[in-house]
């Protein structure tokens, strides 16, 4: 069972979606969105990869809460369906663009971790999801949620303006 839980983590943290398009979609924009106050560990995550872009000689990301609006739609979006996956990436991506001005949207998912030390470690240390805390951006949101389990689903999302 533990063996079981484990792959599935590791599949987890081996998915990140990124865009270099500028294209649009504007059908599939909507004017209602949430952006929520920030939790402690949402404030945690965030500063820890600021930490970490400087250590790497990167610039700091600035939060921006149109993008809080996103990472949050999508987590709550994973928890309803019991389903952490990238569904619905374009549709962000397009709603970050026209709203935020964004030239470029990358996003990582995380489920089941437990503290903002343990997520942004198991991003680091994957490739394709530090490629995104590494990448040419200039601002970032993070929402981390629980379930009525207690686990956690977090999605982060970079945005270059």
């Amino acid at each position: 069972m533990k063996l079981t839980y484990c792959l599935f983590l590791v599949l987890l943290l081996s998915f990140s979606c990124s865009s270099d398009s500028e294209e649009t979609n504007t059908e599939s924009l909507t004017t209602d969105y949430v952006i929520p106050e920030a939790k402690q560990i949402e404030i945690d995550i965030l500063k820890l990869i600021n930490d970490y872009r400087i250590i790497e000689g990167l610039q700091t990301l600035d939060t921006l809460a149109i993008i809080k609006s996103q990472t949050y739609s999508h987590t709550e979006y994973m928890i309803k369906t019991n389903d952490v996956s990238h569904t619905n990436f374009p549709e962000r991506k397009n709603f970050l663009n026209e709203r935020a001005g964004a030239k470029k949207v990358s996003e990582n998912l995380a489920f089941g971790y437990s503290s903002a030390e343990s997520v942004v470690n198991g991003w680091i240390n994957s490739d394709s999801h530090r490629g995104a805390i590494e990448g040419d951006y200039t601002h970032f949101e993070v929402s981390a949620e629980q379930d009525a389990n207690g686990y956690w689903y977090f999605t982060n999302i970079f945005v270059k303006k």
